[in-house]
């Protein structure tokens, strides 16, 4: 198997891959892809490629839909990195409220006098701020690394609101008691001191917060974006920080404008940047791919359906398929005119698309489908 490195990945991960696999950069003809930050978005993939992983949770570098028609399988590494955005957003609350990135910059630029620690003392005032104990925050997104910055707010003495109409099974397990679950977005906006984004980035949430969401929120509020830049509409974003509606804004997706104000602190995306979290990152998107590659287990994709069972028999037939009616029936029907018997079949469904997995004992030919219609790809393991 070859699979194509789009980035710097870290070794932990790679020490994953046995002989069976070559990695490389230039990779060519490649069976998988592990990407981070690259861009693929024009690059033309060769037709043997079956999947790509992201090691990270974003995928807006990656043409989901172009992969999703060819029949390539998109995995991204949801929590691997969430202690460490975690972690920046807590220092980004503690930034947004007190102002110490401009306390920083006044001591560095103070000339030497003897006076040094007078002047320190006599300037202070001007970079006071807030406690955040006992104000309230509220935390947009209830995916895992929004859970864990409602949980920890929780443990500093805040009071949080949360808001996430689609927010899973685990992570409800997950949250705190303590953490006021709202359905309706501008209930929190309008309660909270503090708002924070844990979105994933996409048409629908685009712009989330416009003029219209500011002009709902509290007076002095404080705004926290470590999510995508591309969730908060700059224009708007500017004009609440010159009434002062919005006194504060921290994003790890800063702009030139923004970057020149000094009621804005902008990190160059250091969310998921320690040792420990390009390690995890790489190792589950590892894992993600050598167990579709050889097994065509599907965890973690963010265009197809999640599919998993354990190999009980020689032979795995995968197929990708259009999720229209009858498709069941056709494969079926396949595997019975070939005098094949069914030993376990899985299948499930994503929008339009669905994945059906069938085990069997006996070899299957690769074209023994070519005339079935809706397929998008058939891939026999062995």
């Amino acid at each position: 198997m070859k699979i194509r490195l789009a980035n710097r990945i870290d070794e932990n991960g790679l020490e994953l891959f046995d002989d069976k696999y070559e990695y490389c950069e230039n990779m060519e003809n490649e069976d998988g892809i592990l990407v981070r930050s690259a861009s693929l978005l024009d690059t033309e993939f060769p037709e043997n490629l079956l999947a790509i992983a992201r090691a990270g949770a974003g995928v807006n570098n990656i043409p989901i839909e172009r992969c999703t028609d060819s029949g390539i399988v998109v995995f991204n590494t949801p929590g691997a990195n969430a202690n460490a955005v975690k972690e920046l957003v807590l220092c980004a609350l503690f930034m947004s409220s007190r102002d110490i990135e401009g306390g920083m910059d006044f001591v560095r630029n103070l000339e030497d006098t003897p006076d040094f620690s007078k002047q320190i003392e006599k300037s202070k005032s001007q970079f006071i701020g807030p406690e955040i104990n006992g104000k309230k925050l509220g935390v947009i997104g209830l995916g895992a690394i929004g859970v864990l910055v409602a949980n920890a707010a929780v443990k500093l003495g805040m009071e949080v609101y949360g808001y996430d109409p689609y927010i899973s099974v685990n992570s409800a397990w997950a949250l705190s008691k303590w953490v006021k679950h709202v359905t309706n977005i501008n209930e929190l906006l309008g309660e909270c001191d503090y708002i924070t984004l844990h979105l994933p980035y996409n048409e629908q949430t685009r712009h989330t917060i416009d003029k219209e969401k500011i002009a709902l929120m509290k007076d002095g509020v404080r705004l926290l974006n470590l999510a995508r830049g591309e969730l908060v509409d700059e224009e708007a974003l500017i004009k609440g920080l010159d009434e002062g509606k919005i006194s504060r804004y921290v994003t790890d997706f800063g702009s030139y404008r923004l970057s020149r104000r000094k009621d804005v602190v902008c990190f160059p995306h250091l969310g998921a940047s320690t040792p420990e979290s390009e390690e995890n990152c790489a190792i589950m998107a590892v894992r993600e791919l050598i167990d579709y590659l050889e097994n065509g287990n599907i965890t973690n994709s963010v265009n197809l359906p999640a599919v998993s069972e354990p190999r009980s028999t020689s032979h795995r037939i995968c197929i990708i398929h259009k999720n229209v009616p009858n498709m069941l029936a056709q494969l079926t029907t396949v595997i019975g005119a070939n005098n094949i018997n069914i030993e376990n079949m899985a299948n499930k469904a994503r929008g339009d698309v669905a994945y059906t997995m069938i085990d069997t004992n006996s070899e299957v030919a690769d074209d023994a489908f070519d005339h079935v219609e809706n397929i998008i790809r058939v891939r026999v393991i062995n």
